[in-house]
């Protein structure tokens, strides 16, 4: 059993001697360990320095509270900004950037062409045009019934008929 001196408590420890001395008015067995309460939480101990709550300095500055305020009023207002994660903002950043440059490129590249590869994209433009409307051609025939076709087929031989007779 230990004593403190300064407070004249005891307190049970399972290795002490005196077990069996044990002051009953707390509640121990005699093997229990327990720790000891810190002595600054009795009020008799007025020689004991009292643990004070530390000062965070950020909390207490002025730029801080004015900040806070001003989230506490836009966040009852509804106006809270946007919480996206700072990886987030990051990627977008980056992505933004991306597209800038990309556009910067190609308006670079755009000016600096030579007067045969702007002859060049016209033609590819063309031929690129030309396959398109053979495409939708073909489509339309694709789908139009077989009677339609047959009929189409008749006239043009009636046609290649009629012009051999009159060149002859």
């Amino acid at each position: 059993m230990f004593l403190s001196t300064r407070c004249k408590r005891f307190v049970c420890i399972s290795l002490c001697p005196y077990v069996d001395r044990c002051d009953p008015g707390l509640g121990l067995s005699p093997g229990r360990r327990v720790m000891a309460e810190p002595d600054y939480l009795d009020g008799d101990c007025d020689e004991l320095i009292k643990p004070k709550k530390l000062i965070n300095p950020v909390k207490n500055s002025r730029n801080h509270q004015d900040l806070h305020r001003e989230l506490a009023m836009n966040q009852k207002r509804g106006l809270a900004p946007q919480n996206k994660p700072e990886l987030q903002k990051v990627l977008e950043k980056r992505k933004r950037e991306q597209i800038i440059k990309a556009q910067k490129e190609e308006q670079e590249a755009h000016k600096k062409r030579s007067d045969l590869e702007i002859e060049l994209m016209k033609r590819q433009q063309k031929l690129e045009q030309l396959e398109r409307e053979q495409q939708k051609i073909e489509e339309e025939q694709e789908n139009t019934p077989e009677f339609v076709k047959m009929k189409s087929n008749l006239r043009r031989t009636k046609q290649d008929a009629d012009g051999e007779t009159q060149t002859t």
